[in-house]
Order: structure tokens, then C-alpha cells, then sequence
């Protein structure tokens, strides 16, 4: 009898509870906290992202020369016709998808067979050898570039004196249209193999042993276990990388463009962010910038979300 009085009482005070849950209104119902902690990144990605693209895509319609004393001049869409029309545009796409080509190169490929082949160096030499190889991420693009300059240096650099002994003159390579924009990516690819070793390597380490050894047993070789297993179930990471290059490619350029060759010779080196640079603070038209910005921004979200959806379809996840 107490049972059943007391399984009576707690139906009827969970009934209640029931009650009053139904009786808030529905926005009461949703927990605040989870969004609570958000908030803070949210608020800064409002502050410096969706503001600043909201004013960017505002000023598109407007021709502007940034002296605040001056009116903004309605333009209606003939900034985005003009951009569209002009050939340092088009030069700069083109040296553009030569810089994301060529640095896949360097964030793809040659991580991935650094990493593969320091697997088989063990103990602290790994970590050693790890460390040396990223060590050039760490190094401002400031340093960098003054590193490289002066050896590329025409009159004794170290780079130029080594290619005059092996019988080859370089001549001042920031200043050939030719050669320019090959000493930049390899500038770039240089700093950022590091970075793509050290992803390539966390991937790696990520992956059971257990998959490589019981195909061994079973008698596959190292070439099988690599193409059938292992990259496979690296394709999450290599999908980063890929993904980080196309649409970082062009932004990691930047700084050493503008410290080294200021987009020339001939707009050789020019990519899109110098060109967007050019148009916002060296011609001073706003309207420009902001319309290519905005052309950018478009065509950079559709690959992303077309890569994105790639990515999901053919990456092999290990569950």
C-alpha cells in the first residue's frame, strides 16, 4: 500500500512538472547556455567579418575616392562591368591559379612523402626532424623575404653565386617577368611546407597500426598497403590541405609580393589580393575594390562549397 501511494506521488509530481514545462512559452524551452558560450566568437565574427563584407558589398555600388569630406557617387552595378573588363584582372586570375597549382605542390605532395618517409626514422631523430622542417612556419613573411632577398641577391647572393658555379645566370630574378613569380612560390612553398608535414603527419598518426599489420599477414605489400589503406585514410587530411591551399593560396603570396616585387615586373607576380590592395589604396577607388572584393568573395564560396561536398562524397572516414 505505501508502494503504491508513493509511485502515486511521484506520477502526480512528474505530471505536474510536465505541466509546467508545457505551460513556458516555447522560446523558455530552448537552453540558453550552449549559446551562451558562442557568443563572444559570434559577436567578433559579426564585428569583423559580416560588417566589414556588408560595407564592402554597400560600396560596390557607389564610386568613392575614401576622403571622408567627399560624397559617395551612386554608380548603380558599373563598377562590377568595368572590373570584369579590365586585363590586369584577368592577368592576375591567371597568376593566381599558378600560385594554388604550384603550391599544392608544396602543401600536398611533398608533405605527404616527407611524412611517409620519416615514419621510419624513430625516437627523438623524428621529432627532430619534424621540428627542422617546420621551423621555416614560425619565421614572419617579413623575415622571410629580407632572408630571400639577399639570396637571390644578383651581385653575391648565396643562391645566385651557387647557380653562377653549376654554370647558370640568374640575374636579378625579382625583376624578370619570367622568374619572378616562380621565386615567390618557391619563397611561400618553402615556408609553408612545414606546416603541411606537420597536418600530413597528425593524419598520420591517427591511423591504427592494426589496418597495415593484419594486411600484412596477409601478405600485402608495402605498395598495397599504402594505396589501398593508408591514403585512403588519410583522405580526410589531405582534403584539408587541399581545400586550405585553394582558397588561402593567393592570401599566403601576398606579403611576400608586396615586400619583394610589388606585383611587377609587368604585373607578373600580381594575384588577386594585391590587385584588390592596388584598387583600395593605390588608385584610391573604393567602388572598385569593393566589387572585386565581392566577385572574390562569390567565386571563392562556390568552390568552397562545391569542394566541401566533394570532400564528403569521397573522403573514407575510419568508424
Amino acid at each position: 500500500m505505501l508502494v503504491a501511494v508513493r509511485t502515486s506521488a511521484e506520477q502526480t509530481a512528474t505530471d505536474s512538472l510536465h505541466a509546467v514545462v508545457r505551460a513556458r512559452p516555447a522560446w523558455r524551452r530552448i537552453p540558453l547556455a550552449p549559446y551562451l558560450y558562442i557568443l563572444p566568437a559570434l559577436t567578433m565574427l559579426v564585428v569583423w567579418v559580416y560588417t566589414p563584407l556588408a560595407e564592402t558589398f554597400q560600396l560596390s555600388f557607389f564610386r568613392w575616392n575614401l576622403i571622408p569630406t567627399q560624397p559617395k557617387v551612386p554608380v548603380g552595378t558599373s563598377n562590377y562591368v568595368e572590373v570584369v573588363a579590365l586585363p590586369e584582372l584577368h592577368r592576375a586570375l591567371v597568376n593566381t591559379g599558378i600560385y594554388i597549382g604550384a603550391l599544392l605542390v608544396f602543401s600536398l605532395l611533398l608533405p605527404l612523402l616527407i611524412a611517409l618517409v620519416s615514419r621510419r626514422v624513430n625516437g627523438r631523430a623524428r621529432t627532430a626532424y619534424q621540428a627542422l622542417i617546420f621551423v621555416p612556419f614560425l619565421v614572419t613573411p617579413v623575415a622571410t623575404s629580407a632572408v630571400w632577398r639577399w639570396m637571390f641577391d644578383p651581385a653575391g647572393g648565396a643562391i645566385t653565386a651557387l647557380a653562377h658555379h653549376l654554370g647558370f645566370e640568374l640575374g636579378n630574378v625579382f625583376r624578370s617577368p619570367s622568374m619572378a613569380i616562380w621565386a615567390v612560390v618557391a619563397i611561400v612553398g618553402w615556408q609553408m611546407l612545414g606546416f603541411g608535414v606537420l597536418v600530413v603527419s597528425a593524419g598520420l598518426a591517427g591511423i591504427s597500426p592494426d589496418y597495415a599489420a593484419a594486411a600484412a599477414l596477409d601478405g600485402a605489400r608495402d605498395r598495397t598497403i599504402l594505396r589501398r589503406i593508408t591514403l585512403p585514410l588519410l583522405s580526410p587530411t589531405l582534403t584539408f590541405l587541399g581545400l586550405m591551399t585553394i582558397l588561402l593560396g593567393a592570401q599566403w603570396t601576398y606579403p611576400v609580393i608586396d615586400i619583394l616585387t610589388q606585383g611587377g615586373p609587368s604585373d607578373s607576380t600580381t594575384n588577386i589580393y594585391y590587385l584588390l590592395y592596388e584598387f583600395g589604396f593605390r588608385t584610391f577607388d573604393a567602388g572598385a575594390a569593393g566589387a572585386a572584393g565581392m566577385l572574390f568573395f562569390l567565386a571563392f564560396g562556390v568552390i568552397a562549397l562545391i569542394f566541401v561536398e566533394l570532400s564528403e562524397r569521397l573522403s573514407f572516414h575510419d568508424n
